[in-house]
């Protein structure tokens, strides 16, 4: 596994929470709780667009501690992760990736251009 591989992840997760939530087909507290709301197609947009700049805020900032760039629970450190082949993640690349596929749309650009 390659750092932009581990973020990836990351990001795909994000965008299966999304679509777990506003699905008609899936069940779980989160789109029980949507679906009680009654919002017409306007307001579910808002209400997708807020979600998904939450999962992405606090995605993004959890890739970012891990690399030692922003605080965890108050405490800033670096941590070491590695895949299981003992190929080390950390190190800077987490934090260029996580800017690539959180704020810089690099999955949607890439899924663009084989088009």
């Amino acid at each position: 596994m390659t750092a932009e591989d581990f973020v990836k992840g990351f990001y795909l997760e994000r965008k299966s929470l999304i679509d777990i939530y506003f699905s008609k087909e899936n069940k779980t507290d989160v789109s029980d709780l949507i679906a009680s709301m009654n919002l017409d197609a306007e307001g579910n947009y808002k209400l997708k667009q807020i979600l998904k700049a939450v999962l992405r805020d606090a995605l993004y900032t959890v890739l970012l501690g891990l690399d030692g760039e922003a605080q965890i629970g108050g405490r800033q450190e670096t941590y070491g992760i590695t895949d299981e082949n003992g190929n080390i993640l950390t190190g800077g690349e987490i934090v260029a990736f996580a800017w690539e596929y959180f704020h810089n749309r690099r999955f949607e650009n890439n899924i663009e251009q084989k088009y």
